[in-house]
């Protein structure tokens, strides 16, 4: 599978689905499988029981689930939504916006 152009931390907009239009931030990234983790996207709810050695509530919890990554696009800080190229500087190899060809911020 090639490699995924979303990272952890990035800020991307949900196109698809019963969330579109929400956008939110990157827990985790899932290249295996093409997913990923978006904050405040497809709450679901799930039951959890309580352990009796842990001292853990039971109840019902929420928690995000995995969304497909051709169902996002990421969010430059100037354009909106943009898709991504690359540009090599030297050695290192950084991510562009298509529109406006500004470099797109790594979190760290």
């Amino acid at each position: 599978m090639p490699s995924l152009n979303i990272r952890r931390n990035d800020v991307v907009k949900v196109l698809t689905g019963s969330d579109r239009g929400k956008t939110g931030r990157v827990l985790r990234v899932f290249p295996d499988k093409g997913t990923v983790l978006v904050e405040h996207v497809r709450v679901v709810k799930k039951t959890v029981s309580s352990k009796s050695g842990q001292r853990t509530k039971g109840g019902i919890a929420e928690h995000e689930s995995p969304i497909n990554v051709s169902n996002v696009a990421l969010v430059c800080p100037n354009d909106g939504v943009a898709r991504v190229g690359y540009k090599t500087e030297g050695t290192s190899k950084v991510r562009i916006c298509k529109k406006c060809g500004s470099e797109l911020p790594t979190k760290k």
